[in-house]
């Protein structure tokens, strides 16, 4: 019965909750750096807004090889900075050290929902119009990714007092 009030506790939640987003993000890092060329060919459709059907808005693209590579390198870069953070959380929850645990998953929480809320829907889907085109969309992806984090930010910060009553 202890193991499964241990198991079933809300730091056993947080812990599984911020572990599975890590192996994601780290799955996600991996993912761009191994296919490299398709999940760059996103960020520079994105920016060059080529595939978007608002000819007024176009001035706002960006079609320079060079900043298509640095804003690519630099999501790569953010997402697996947050990927360690929370792999460092849930290590620190694991070993039960709820502060620094806390700390850390809330960063590389924060650090997806600022990179897909406001990375990609804010930046790519509005500013670079990505909600237009068809091919080159990740709005849907990034919502789902911004809900998870989001989701997982409110079990960080739950008391453990509150969660039990």
């Amino acid at each position: 019965m202890r193991l499964l009030a241990r198991v079933g506790s809300l730091r056993a939640v947080v812990a599984v909750t911020v572990g599975f987003i890590a192996l994601n993000m780290l799955l996600v890092v991996l993912g761009n750096v191994t296919d490299y060329g398709t999940n760059e060919a996103f960020v520079r459709h994105v920016l060059s807004m080529d595939t978007t059907f608002g000819k007024e808005l176009k001035w706002r693209a960006i079609s320079s090889p060079a900043i298509v590579t640095v804003v690519y390198v630099a999501i790569i870069l953010w997402e697996a900075i947050s990927a360690v953070l929370l792999t460092a959380g849930t290590i620190a929850y694991i070993r039960d050290r709820e502060d620094s645990a806390r700390k850390l998953a809330s960063a590389g929480l924060l650090m997806i929902v600022a990179l897909f809320l406001g990375g990609f829907i804010t930046v790519g889907g509005e500013w670079f119009a990505m909600w237009q085109s068809k091919d080159w969309n990740g709005i849907a992806a990034a919502l789902r990714m911004v809900t998870i984090a989001g989701f997982a930010l409110i079990l960080v910060h739950l008391s453990p007092r509150r969660a039990s009553s």
